[in-house]
């Protein structure tokens, strides 16, 4: 299944405290509520851009940097983000990621361009820039990365199999 977004870039070394401040870690548990604060240091409008339609989250290398807290993937998921794209991840920020069921990208984005569409097949590993009728190969999740995915991440998947089963 593809997931078709626009892009909205950023660059290198996204901390968790850009995705979601520190300041609002003990404020409220609630992801809706606290994502429209998601990247307001770093584009005090991100929520707006993307909440309405969704969008892709495009950025360099290191992104999530920083703490592990899992309200940073969580407010990304809840202000309709679909997926973010970067050259690398901190490791624990991609598990996160994954274990909320916010699809994580590790791929070449130097042929985006802030503002493109963008049409994201994961399980062919295969993210086309239709704006600029380009096509950017990434490897495929793990098929266990995958299930949790589909399933709505970790906690979902815990619900719907019982156990881990895959």
């Amino acid at each position: 299944m593809a997931i078709t977004a626009r892009a909205f870039k950023y660059g290198d070394d996204i901390n968790t405290d850009y995705i979601i401040s520190g300041k609002y870690k003990f404020k409220s548990a609630d992801m809706e509520a606290m994502a429209v604060h998601a990247m307001e240091d770093l584009d005090a409008e991100y929520y707006n851009k993307v909440k309405p339609s969704g969008g892709f989250l495009v950025a360099g290398k290191n992104f999530g940097m920083g703490s592990s807290r899992e309200q940073a993937p969580l407010v990304l998921i809840h202000s309709n983000t679909k997926a973010v794209l970067a050259k690398s991840f901190a490791r624990i920020f991609y598990r996160n990621a994954i274990n909320t069921g916010l699809p994580v990208v590790e791929c070449d984005t130097d042929l985006i361009s802030d503002g493109d569409d963008l049409e994201l097949d994961l399980e062919a590993g295969v993210l086309k820039n239709l704006a600029q009728g380009t096509e950017i190969p990434f490897a495929p999740l793990p098929p266990v990365m995958a299930q949790l995915l589909a399933d709505g991440g970790l906690v979902a998947h815990f619900r719907k199999h019982g156990g881990f089963a895959v």
